[in-house]
């Protein structure tokens, strides 16, 4: 079997991916470490709602970078919480590195709208279900046309 092409090209994949979340999350955003730190916030808020098995299902279908952060660090006997509202769960991103964190208030919307350009939509979109409805909700993209969340080819 071929090495896996997000294995190959994982440092051009997440920079695409850090790119798209950035220019969505807009001019607050000024480097990769900021959109780096967003990112990781949205990634841990929505891993701390999963049992070890989702976690590991949503890493499967996620860039191979992207599935290292999701896994770094993880406390992995830590029982789930209840997703809570959208607001809730911003102000739980942005309390991550508190003192280096400048998040905007559309960070899961600008990272899902990044996730969705990077992933097989039908693999995200079958774990995503599988998890439940609220990983479906925490993963849409208000207001986004099909067209504009289709997977890039890098």
């Amino acid at each position: 079997m071929p090495m896996p092409w997000t294995y190959r090209h994982s440092e051009k994949e997440f920079k695409s991916f850090l790119s798209d979340a950035k220019d969505r999350m807009g001019h607050v955003m000024e480097s990769d470490n900021m959109t780096y730190t967003a990112v990781d916030g949205v990634l841990q808020c929505f891993r701390r709602r999963l049992t070890p098995p989702q976690v590991i299902a949503f890493g499967d279908v996620i860039p191979s970078t992207l599935r290292a952060m999701l896994v770094y660090n993880w406390r992995v006997d830590a029982v789930p919480l209840p997703f809570g509202s959208r607001a809730e769960m911003i102000r739980e991103v942005q309390s991550v590195r508190k003192e280096h964190n400048i998040t905007p208030l559309n960070v899961i919307e600008a990272t899902a709208y990044a996730l969705w350009r990077h992933c097989n939509h039908r693999d995200l979109e079958r774990v995503l279900v599988q998890i439940g409805p609220e990983a479906v909700t925490f993963w849409h993209v208000p207001g986004a046309a099909p067209g504009d969340l289709e997977q890039r080819i890098i």
